[in-house]
């Protein structure tokens, strides 16, 4: 590898016309990659739920439905508005009052059924049906149109309503994220680098990775804008240490060949490869857990997020010698003193004082697990939204002026006998919370031959081997109200015909969190036994991994209480993804540390200056490594204003300042108290023969 990194730092500047080049196919899948807004997509094909949405677009062609009040307006102009919205390119169908009766009629005259359905007080309510997928980009354009088309008495609600609310906010703020997370990384670099021009450089060749990273995703077709949301402030944060590993090593170097700085970069490029190669693998892990989730937002973050740290380590060994070699001069001619050199007396203390911290460890754990275990999640994806955009007002109307939250979708067999179906909803209409139903039988009547059904009508709701049926149900989405409302439902559908399935937002976002449930303890666990086997190996130890993890997993856990004593819900996605990517992204502070304990008990040292000797020259590094992560996620949580994305940057912003003050105090208290236990359980822990010199360098990655 030292004639690899002897070659990169002789033809550095063939390197940076490459790392430039390639800039121009990056930019392309950038702009190529198309960005997912529904989260709901990401369900397994295999629910029926899904199933159901895919029937009715081939059959019915028709994806997502809008729910539109409109208030203080003459019937006449309600029509003339129909009419407009009808001509809305991807618009199917508009359904309301006139289909079914002349406008000219008494409202007081129709069945009480659709009264209540269409009409209530100064409002009316008419459904706006979508040729194509709630997220579809056809869907997201028509509602713009329709908003354009609507005037301040019209308020159309619903997913793709939502999802759209949500695509622009996140075009608004995606590049303001970016520029956060590297202003505020390159203050805390500044503080912590000893040159100014370093941190810079840093942040130029971590800012090609990401460009890489991102451009690449045009193999995956889309991602979510989720991931595209955290990909560079994540990548930024798990990445960064690296650098800092590679300009130390290059320093360390250049002492030992003096006047011959493509040498020195060449032994550093080596070092840093075989070091970081390794130190990155419990990251990838982390990411990679996340890709056993059936919620498929999971593989979508986990590959993108993986497939950055490779890159990440790429440009490391490539770009950022390059740019270190090129601006070499310019880095000697900006030294300055550094924020965290002499760490020797804080650290004296705190391993001095070594009980103190575990007596507070063990005054945590219990409420940090109880804390862990009920913090509140919620799954209703409007609620992650501010309350004043467009589709929560209009959620809030529909629920002031009809009482209603949801609409359901039954899905039945076209051929199903008129009296059961009579019957099978007059059992709807008697389930709590269920305000009314609208189908062929009460627009029409149930005596009425199917010669006779209004074409419009009959395409609306009858395809080739379905028959549709609206539920409107007073109760939000992801409630608990709600979801024994679609069990009941559901099972009354079933009883009269098996076939038959319940469609629609809430059923959906039921699925959601039942999926996500499983997947929560599913991730937890394939990372917590990916990353165990990881240091196993490394360590050649069965305590050292129970002992990093269960660190670890306590910063982890006291990070996932603090909302629960703040009263605070989270996101189920923050929920999920949190613990996998802390454990992966910071276990590597702990990892350090024991790196160096263990290779100053094979030296022979004795364990209280062993473990004094690994927590004072590791201190450094795992305070600059906790806080540029922290710096890299803090700004984008405070100012997002999609809660999605600022809880998930909320909980790796704490979680990499916890974990790193737990590495700092709880750590090294552990090796105080288990060193005898560690010792006999690590094969040639105190044994110096058993070192090797690549591995002593390597262990000293961060």
């Amino acid at each position: 590898m030292v004639k690899v990194g002897k070659w990169i730092a002789k033809h550095r500047v063939i390197v940076l016309i490459l790392a430039l080049l390639l800039t121009i196919p990056s930019a392309i899948g950038v702009v190529k990659t198309r960005v997912n807004y529904d989260l709901l997509s990401y369900l397994p094909e295999h629910l029926e739920t899904v199933k159901g949405q895919d029937i009715l677009v081939d059959e019915y062609g028709m994806g997502a439905f809008s729910m539109v009040v409109v208030k203080d307006m003459e019937l006449k102009d309600v029509q003339q508005m129909k009419e407009k919205f009808s001509k809305v390119k991807h618009v199917k169908d508009v359904l309301w009052y006139d289909d079914v009766a002349d406008i000219s009629l008494p409202v007081e005259m129709i069945p009480k059924d659709l009264r209540e359905s269409f009409f209530k007080g100064d409002a009316t309510m008419m459904l706006v049906l979508f040729d194509n997928t709630t997220s579809s980009d056809d869907a997201m354009d028509a509602l713009t149109q329709l908003r354009h088309v609507a005037n301040k008495q019209c308020f159309i609600s619903g997913m793709t309503g939502i999802v759209t609310d949500i695509k622009n906010i996140a075009m608004q703020e995606l590049p303001v994220y970016v520029v956060i997370a590297a202003v505020l990384s390159l203050i805390v670099l500044e503080l912590t680098c000893g040159s100014f021009v370093v941190p810079v450089l840093f942040l130029l060749s971590i800012g090609l990775a990401i460009l890489y990273n991102l451009g690449s995703n045009i193999i995956l077709g889309e991602t979510s804008y989720i991931t595209q949301a955290l990909t560079a402030v994540l990548q930024l944060g798990v990445t960064m240490d690296y650098s800092i590993f590679l300009l130390n090593s290059y320093e360390e170097n250049k002492k030992r060949f003096p006047g011959e700085k493509e040498r020195a970069m060449g032994h550093a490029i080596s070092n840093t490869f075989k070091s970081v190669a390794g130190s990155s693998v419990t990251t990838v892990a982390g990411f990679v857990a996340l890709c056993v989730m059936t919620f498929a937002l999971g593989r979508d973050l986990g590959i993108v997020m993986a497939k950055g740290v490779v890159i990440g380590v790429i440009c490391c060994v490539t770009v950022l010698p390059s740019l270190v070699l090129f601006f070499d001069k310019a880095i000697d001619k900006t030294q300055h003193k550094l924020l965290l050199a002499h760490m020797d007396k804080p650290s004296a203390f705190i391993t001095k004082h070594y009980k103190a911290w575990i007596v507070i460890f063990l005054v945590l754990l219990l409420p940090a697990i109880y804390g862990n275990n009920h913090t509140k999640i919620y799954y209703n994806i409007a609620d992650s939204l501010p309350s004043t955009l467009d589709s929560n007002v209009a959620n809030a109307e529909l629920k002031k002026d009809f009482d209603m939250s949801n609409m359901h979708i039954v899905m039945m067999d076209k051929n199903m006998d008129s009296l059961d179906k009579q019957k099978m909803f007059d059992e709807i209409d008697k389930v709590k919370g269920v305000k009314w139903t609208i189908s062929m039988n009460s627009l029409i009547g149930p005596s009425v031959p199917d010669s006779m059904i209004p074409k419009d009508i009959k395409k609306m709701l009858k395809s080739d081997n379905y028959e549709l049926a609206f539920v409107g149900s007073e109760y939000e989405s992801a409630t608990d109200q709600v979801n024994a409302q679609i069990k009941k439902v559901d099972k009354i559908v079933k009883k009269y015909d098996k076939s038959g399935m319940v469609i629609g937002e809430a059923p959906l976002m039921k699925d959601l969190q039942d999926v996500t449930d499983t997947d929560l303890v599913r991730v937890n666990a394939i990372s917590i036994a990916a990353i165990f086997i990881i240091i196993m190996v490394i360590f050649k130890s069965i305590s050292l991994p129970i002992i990093l993890v269960s660190v670890i997993e306590f910063a982890i856990m006291v990070n996932m209480a603090i909302p629960y004593y703040q009263g605070i819900s989270l996101p189920f996605v923050a929920s999920i993804v949190i613990g996998a990517i802390q454990l992966g992204a910071t276990v590597d502070y702990a990892i350090l540390m024991t790196t160096r304990y263990q290779r100053e008990r094979q030296h022979g040292k004795q364990k209280m200056e062993a473990i004094s000797i690994a927590h004072k020259t590791s201190m450094e590094s795992i305070i600059s490594s906790g806080l540029s992560f922290f710096a890299a996620t803090f700004g984008v949580a405070c100012y997002s204003k999609v809660e999605m994305i600022g809880s998930i940057c909320t909980l790796l912003a704490r979680g990499a300042i916890i974990s790193m003050i737990v590495v700092l105090f709880v750590l090294p208290a552990m090796f105080m108290i288990f060193d005898k236990v560690i010792c006999k359980t690590s094969i040639g822990f105190l044994d110096d023969k058993k070192m090797v010199g690549n591995d002593v360098y390597a262990a000293e990655a961060k």
